[in-house]
């Protein structure tokens, strides 16, 4: 039932962000892109899914029931799940993203403080799958122009309203190697994109 209600939940989603005006800075177009860990923060999801469309992926999606309903909303917006978090079936999750990143060429989506936080601290799973996928691990940040913050939740989960200014930001790909031995380091790199992508759209608003 979690399932299903995601799922109409994301037909929802989905209308709503085809309802933004879309701005992506990156240094290769992503359609053109190789397979790619893309590592976020958490609550900037729904600012990102603006800038995915066309491109199969995957995302590892915690075993609760929350992430069930999760799971149903992906579903509708065309990105594939596979159950698993770093505190419950991390490891089969993580070689199943990789297995599909091989066989399928698809994208690989990484909220990288999730599932529990803490907020803007990345753990090393998105710089783990990039490095035994052998795929770029790309940072990526966001800004929105309307929207609201809501702060009293665990991610600071923005909310971006209809008809927004979105501006996304794909950050240079770092060395995976570093990255899973270092987090941090891509805890840095998501932060550069979202300053950058503030300032993109601080910019395209004045023009």
């Amino acid at each position: 039932m979690r399932r299903v209600v995601g799922f109409a939940i994301g037909l929802f989603l989905r209308v709503w962000v085809w309802t933004f005006r879309v701005r992506v800075c990156s240094p290769l177009p992503l359609g053109q892109a190789p397979p790619s860990v893309f590592a976020f923060w958490h609550g900037r999801q729904m600012a990102l899914l603006s800038a995915g469309r066309g491109r199969a992926s995957v995302a590892l999606v915690s075993r609760s029931d929350d992430g069930e309903l999760q799971s149903g909303v992906l579903s509708a917006l065309g990105v594939e799940s596979v159950r698993g978090s770093s505190s419950r079936g991390g490891a089969q999750g993580l070689v199943a993203v990789i297995r599909r990143m091989v066989r399928r060429h698809q994208h690989a989506l990484f909220a990288v403080d999730g599932p529990r936080g803490p907020a803007f601290v990345a753990k090393r799973g998105a710089a783990q799958a990039a490095l035994l996928a052998g795929a770029p691990l790309v940072p990526v940040g966001a800004g929105a122009r309307w929207a609201i913050r809501l702060s009293r939740i665990w991610d600071d989960f923005l909310v971006v309203l209809p008809f927004s200014r979105v501006v996304v930001v794909v950050g240079a790909p770092l060395d995976a190697g570093a990255a899973a031995a270092d987090p941090a380091l891509i805890g840095r790199a998501i932060a550069a994109a979202g300053v950058a992508a503030e300032r993109e759209l601080s910019d395209w608003c004045a023009a």
